[in-house]
């Protein structure tokens, strides 16, 4: 784990935007150890800071994915509905996916579901080996809709860690985005909200 987060910090080195880890390898790094094999990294940017990672990535070349085709990324900004983008560097060809975020007004607003929000200045957290990571709310929630086998097992390695606020914010976000949800019971019980 440690040397693939310190790879992609390396990759990242040259970006002066907010940017950290997503996906399963967040949850990893929130909890400070690999928890289960994953199959590709992900880095969450700010939406605003798109030509900024791509000067700073000019080793790789960039695919955006649009309605489920990758396609070559030029020069344009890109709007929503994309938010997917993978990267090959040129001559290493390893790979890199980048996730554009939503932000307004110093809040981080899900595109899913605009009525949820997030403060921007929380968003980010940092490792023990100081290496930036999307909060594991945030990750959450992005896994909560089609939650896959893997999802669940990082939602259970992750509920009874969060703080009593993130887990109440994580509870209201899942009632607005999947009503129903498992999940939604299960931050109520005992290592839940309701501590």
């Amino acid at each position: 784990m440690i040397s693939t987060s310190i790879k992609v910090d390396e990759w990242m080195s040259e970006f002066n935007g907010r940017w950290g880890i997503a996906g399963g390898w967040a949850i990893d790094l929130f909890l400070d150890k690999e928890t289960r094999p994953h199959s590709d990294i992900e880095v969450a940017v700010l939406r605003e800071n798109q030509r900024m990672l791509k000067k700073a990535l000019s080793e790789w070349s960039f695919e955006k994915v649009v309605k489920g085709e990758l396609i070559s990324w030029g020069e344009e900004w890109l709007e929503l509905p994309i938010h997917e983008i993978h990267g090959v560097h040129k001559q290493a060809g390893e790979r890199l996916e980048v996730l554009l975020n939503e932000t307004r007004d110093g809040k981080w607003i899900f595109r899913r579901e605009s009525s949820i929000s997030y403060p921007e200045s929380s968003l980010f957290l940092e490792s023990n080996k100081r290496v930036p990571y999307l909060h594991p709310a945030v990750v959450l929630l992005y896994k909560a809709k089609n939650a896959r086998d893997k999802d669940h097992t990082d939602f259970y390695a992750v509920k009874d860690l969060l703080k009593v606020e993130d887990k109440e914010w994580l509870h209201k976000a899942l009632q607005a985005h999947v009503p129903g949800h498992l999940w939604i019971l299960e931050l109520v019980r005992k290592g839940g909200q309701n501590e």
